[in-house]
């Protein structure tokens, strides 16, 4: 039986799903432990002592940290590969009871991206562990502070012009952070039926890439022209954003993922028990709830503005 409080440590809690999942844990009582590079703890360069001090006494490790594109010493090597081996080697030498770990729907070691590789190998060493561990293989995830609302948002209300991914319509599957964050807390506080099990998490709502983009633009008030661009010509256009701004419009490994559609695990994975499944609908009140201030792109958001 587990105790009514406990200590859970979280990678990435200072960010956009483990800061969730933190509140949540916080509400029912249990203390957290957040480790992050706000907090001095920085996977692309891991400490193993700082990292076994601060996971003293933990029952639970949730892995949410992860980057979707690479930026000098913030790499998927180091973040996704090494950074999960350096927590997972503490939490061995300190005792946790548990490992969860937040990845993606179509991390596979044959993955089209380094992104899809580096997510996949972290899986690996989670499994492999030899503690109990729960991963969960989420799909596009929105919400407030998201990358996708945040953005999309303000793209449509910046460009008369708005390109989507790919000449054919990929499905995707958007899942409400509240429902990724609740999935992760009760892996973390010893729920039974996520044991030593790989999870699919996906939202209730099935619809084209296409239609989504535009629910989000009726939403704002906003009806660019769309149009439809070869894969290469986004990849093009990505790799600009990721040299040129401070968060990328889109980023090389988010075009990959959207251009073969976000709907079903790969490898297969199982589905959350019915009660704890996300149910929250893809819809205007989601939508509304996650967008972030109106505001469009700016200099504000180029690299050498930054720091002026």
């Amino acid at each position: 039986m587990q105790p009514a409080s406990l200590t859970i440590a979280i990678v990435g809690g200072t960010g956009f799903v483990g800061n969730r999942v933190a509140d949540l844990l916080r509400a029912a009582g249990h203390r957290v432990v957040i480790l992050s590079r706000r907090t001095g703890t920085d996977l692309a360069s891991p400490d193993p002592a700082a990292l076994a001090r601060a996971l003293e006494g933990c029952a639970a490790l949730v892995l949410c940290a992860g980057i979707n594109r690479e930026i000098g010493s913030q790499t998927y090597d180091a973040v996704h590969i090494r950074g999960t081996a350096a927590a997972v080697a503490a939490a061995k030498e300190t005792g946790v009871q548990h490992v969860v770990m937040l990845s993606f729907l179509r991390a596979r070691p044959d993955g089209p991206s380094h992104y899809h590789r580096s997510k996949w190998a972290a899986e690996v060493i989670v499994r492999e562990s030899g503690i109990p561990f729960t991963v969960l293989k989420a799909g596009v995830i929105y919400g407030r502070g998201d990358h996708m609302l945040d953005h999309l948002s303000r793209a449509l209300r910046t460009f008369p012009v708005f390109g989507l991914v790919g000449m054919r319509e990929r499905p995707v599957r958007p899942v409400a952070v509240d429902d990724v964050a609740r999935l992760l807390a009760a892996a973390a506080t010893g729920e039974p039926r996520l044991r030593d099990r790989t999870i699919e998490v996906l939202g209730p709502d099935q619809l084209p890439l296409g239609d989504a983009v535009r629910c989000v633009g009726e939403v704002i008030g906003r009806r660019p022209t769309y149009v439809r661009l070869p894969v290469a010509a986004h990849l093009l256009l990505a790799s600009a954003f990721e040299s040129l701004m401070r968060v990328p419009l889109v980023s090389i490994a988010q075009v990959r993922i959207l251009a073969e559609g976000v709907v079903e695990a790969a490898p297969a994975a199982e589905p959350p028990p019915a009660d704890l499944a996300p149910a929250t609908p893809f819809s205007a009140v989601s939508i509304r709830a996650g967008l972030p201030e109106p505001a469009g792109f700016g200099r504000r958001d180029l690299r050498w503005c930054a720091a002026r």
